[in-house]
C-alpha cells in the first residue's frame, strides 16, 4: 500500500483503533496517557502517533478543523487499516443543565456540513456505532465522569454558522435562532466534525463514535476550557472495553455485541 498523500501513513503504520482529535496538540496529550508511543508522521494538520493503552494498540491522528480536512483523514486512514474511529474534542452545549467540563457522547449528528453531501444524499443519517457509544458510556461510568448522551449538530463555520458575531458585524437573517431551534429539537451540542466521522464511517463499513468535552454553554454563556484530559481518558478506556468485547464476540461466534453476551 502506497504512502497516503496527506496523512503520510502507509499500511502497517496504524492500528485498527484510531482516535481522531481535531487539534494536533491533542495528539500529544493523548500520547502522554499511552505507552511505547512513536511518532509516525506529521504533515499539514495531520499528526499521527501509535502506541499502547493497557495492552491495546491504538493510533491517534489529528484531523484539523471542520468537515473537509476530516473527510480526507478518514478516507486515508481507512485505506491503511483503520476499523474503529473515535472523535475526541471540544464542543458548545445547547442545554443549560450541561456544565463546562461535562462529557457529551453523541449518538448522531445533524448534517449541516457540506463535505458529506459530496458522498451521499443529505437525507442519509449521520449515526454513531452503538458499540462505540455503549463503550464510551461504560468508560465514563467507570471513570465517574459527568456525561450526557444524545444528538449533536455539526456546522462548517465557527462564527456565522453557529450564531456568533462575524467580522464587522456581518449578519444575515437566516443565521438567527440557530441555537434556540436546535435546543427545542433536543440537540445537545454544536461542533464541526462528528457528522463527517459518522457518515463516512457508515458508508465505509467502519465503527465510529464521539466524546466531547464541554468548553462552553451557548444558553448560559459560560465558558471554561475544561475536561480535555478527561475526554482523552474516556476515549482510551472505551477502546480497551471495545477490544474486550471484540474478543468476546469472536469467542462466542457473534457478529454483534449485546449485554447478555458477557
Amino acid at each position: 500500500m502506497e504512502l497516503q498523500y496527506h496523512i503520510k501513513c502507509k499500511e502497517g503504520d496504524i492500528f485498527p483503533f484510531v482516535i481522531i482529535p481535531g487539534d494536533p496538540k491533542r495528539v500529544q496529550l493523548i500520547g502522554s496517557l499511552m505507552e511505547d508511543v512513536k511518532e509516525i508522521a506529521s504533515n499539514r494538520e495531520y499528526t499521527t502517533i501509535s502506541g499502547f493503552y493497557k495492552g491495546v494498540g491504538i493510533s491517534v491522528t489529528s484531523t484539523g478543523i471542520g468537515a473537509p480536512s476530516t473527510s480526507i483523514a478518514i478516507e486515508e486512514l481507512a485505506r491503511v487499516g483503520a476499523k474503529t474511529l473515535i472523535r475526541v474534542g471540544s464542543t458548545g452545549a445547547l442545554d443549560e443543565k450541561i456544565k463546562c467540563g461535562d462529557m457529551i457522547i453523541n449518538t448522531a449528528s445533524v448534517r449541516f456540513d457540506g463535505a458529506t453531501k459530496d458522498y451521499v444524499n443529505p437525507y442519509y443519517p449521520a449515526i454513531a456505532s452503538y458499540e462505540v457509544t455503549l463503550a464510551l458510556i461504560e468508560a465514563c461510568e467507570k471513570l465517574k465522569y459527568r456525561y450526557h448522551v444524545g444528538i449533536g449538530a455539526s456546522k462548517d463555520t465557527f462564527y456565522g454558522g453557529q450564531e456568533r458575531p462575524s467580522f464587522g458585524d456581518y449578519h444575515q437573517s437566516f443565521m438567527d435562532n440557530t441555537v434556540d431551534d436546535l435546543e427545542k429539537a433536543k440537540v445537545l451540542n454544536l461542533e464541526m466534525e462528528a457528522s463527517t466521522v459518522f457518515t463516512l464511517s457508515s458508508l465505509f463499513g467502519l465503527r465510529a463514535g464521539a466524546v466531547l468535552a464541554v468548553f462552553g454553554n451557548r444558553k448560559t454563556q459560560e465558558f471554561e476550557v475544561k475536561g480535555e484530559k478527561e475526554a482523552a481518558k474516556a476515549t482510551l478506556e472505551s477502546i480497551k472495553i471495545l477490544s474486550g468485547w471484540d474478543k468476546l464476540k469472536e469467542k462466542k461466534n457473534s457478529k454483534y455485541f449485546y449485554p447478555s453476551l458477557i
